[in-house]
């Protein structure tokens, strides 16, 4: 159970109802209590002196310090010029003196300071805590002096001269002044009680607010890994589904045409759902839109960063670029980001690395090397093989593009090969150019060997 203040455990529903509680006090106790005070004094000195009241003029004196009380908590500087104004007013003789009313009336200009100190800002507060502290030595002052009081209204003695009255005066002022910081003490202990009860509100808030971040964040974990564990599952069984149909199509020529058509409908439009599968797993958030994925034209500036990174590149292509699709594009990007980068994390700054882009054949095919470092060629070629989830993450990458991808150490260098298949629409649009003998042959064993790629794979990395 929360606590506050050290006191021991605190309801929540209890602090918000006292909370609740001192709010209304804030804007209505004020001008209950000027009602109370003006009830309890006119009523108790019209029985006590009766005429005698009405016709001394004591009634202005009480309806003065009932109009400070009741403009302290909202209008303090009001309330002070209020109080201040009978003092002046006394002290003018305007205002009948302390004759007949006796001085604890002066106590209901000290409620007003209380709720000034509860509820006025803090420069209203100084000034009020300054100016009560000169209201406390004229009020002494009045009610000593034979000029005002006659002395008689504090020390109840009519027979000592006005020198032996003022040599009270310090007293009378202490006197006053304990009451003026007493209520000002109580204006603050209700302020500093309110701000606690608010803070203690906002931080059970806060708590709430960080139990259901937690929450969110259970829940969107286990909702990384059902969409992990059913890309996992779509992306095994889509990816045999098009492996299987593009083996039946290349290794079935003589089968009918309507039968190769929809053997290779099945595997474009199985390669078409892994690809977007991805791009809804990795790219949607939760209020529908789409983040900017990197293409294929961001790959300059990604070279360029690589190469202010201390990481020599030489870069080439061949080719006529044909269109890709944005899941291709994207895993394209994200290949030879992670080439480059293991090329400079594994081999440091000042490495060497070749990127080649061939858009030549079937699809873009990307071969990626970089020099080994010295202590991974005499320490074993399997070296950076395992440096992590690297590798398989660009393997997945490739099969979810449609494609294949093989990793290696060759000799003093590591090599990636990369093929992502252009879809349906790029092959429609390339240039045929017409084929020589030998590159029609080179073309019709060209999907034999795509097909033999995933085991060439399996070979490198078994």
């Amino acid at each position: 159970m929360p606590r506050i203040g050290g006191f021991g455990p605190i309801r929540v529903d209890i602090v918000a109802g006292m909370e609740q509680t001192l709010k209304v006090v804030r804007h209505w106790g004020a001008p209950a209590a000027a009602v109370i005070f003006f009830t309890l004094w006119s009523g108790r000195h019209w029985g006590l002196y009766g005429e005698f009241l009405a016709e001394q003029g004591r009634l202005p004196i009480i309806s003065l310090i009932s109009v400070a009380i009741a403009l302290s908590a909202r209008w303090g500087p009001a309330s002070l010029a209020t109080t201040a104004l009978l003092l002046a007013l006394q002290f003018l003789h305007v205002l009948e003196p302390m004759r007949a009313t006796p001085w604890q009336v002066y106590i209901g200009a000290f409620v007003a300071l209380a709720f000034i100190a509860w509820t006025a800002p803090n420069r209203t507060r100084l000034m009020a805590a300054g100016l009560y502290t000169a209201f406390a030595g004229v009020m002494a002052f009045i009610v000593l002096s034979r000029s005002y009081g006659m002395g008689g209204v504090w020390m109840w003695v009519f027979g000592m001269p006005q020198e032996t009255m003022i040599n009270y005066w310090w007293q009378c002022f202490a006197v006053l002044l304990l009451i003026a910081a007493g209520c000002a003490a109580v204006g603050i202990a209700l302020r500093l009680y309110q701000e606690r009860g608010t803070l203690f509100l906002a931080r059970n808030e806060a708590q709430a607010s960080l139990k259901e971040a937690e929450i969110e964040l259970v829940i969107e974990q286990e909702r990384t890994r059902i969409a992990r564990d059913l890309h996992d599952v779509l992306a095994h069984s889509l990816a045999v589904i098009a492996a299987q149909a593009d083996g039946t199509r290349y290794l079935s020529k003589d089968q009918p045409k309507p039968v190769l058509d929809a053997l290779e409908n099945i595997a474009v439009s199985a390669r078409h759902a892994l690809v977007d599968a991805q791009r809804v797993i990795e790219g949607v958030r939760d209020d529908g839109m789409v983040t900017p994925q990197p293409r294929l034209s961001d790959l300059a500036p990604l070279v360029e960063r690589m190469r202010q990174g201390s990481l020599r590149v030489q870069q080439s292509e061949t080719g006529h670029p044909l269109e890709l699709g944005a899941g291709q594009q994207l895993a394209v990007f994200r290949i030879v980001q992670e080439c480059l980068t293991n090329a400079l994390k594994h081999g440091g700054r000042g490495t060497a690395a070749r990127l080649h882009l061939d858009w030549s054949g079937p699809g873009l095919t990307i071969h990626a090397a970089s020099n080994l470092p010295s202590s991974a060629v005499n320490g074993g070629a399997d070296t950076p093989a395992r440096a992590g989830r690297g590798i398989p993450g660009m393997r997945e990458r490739a099969h979810l593009a449609g494609g294949w991808l093989t990793a290696g150490p060759d000799g003093e260098q590591f090599r990636v090969t990369v093929f992502i298949p252009y879809g349906p629409r790029a092959l429609a649009a390339a240039p045929t150019p017409e084929p020589s003998g030998a590159d029609a042959g080179a073309d019709n064993g060209a999907p034999r060997a795509l097909a033999a790629a995933p085991e060439k794979e399996s070979a490198v990395h078994g």
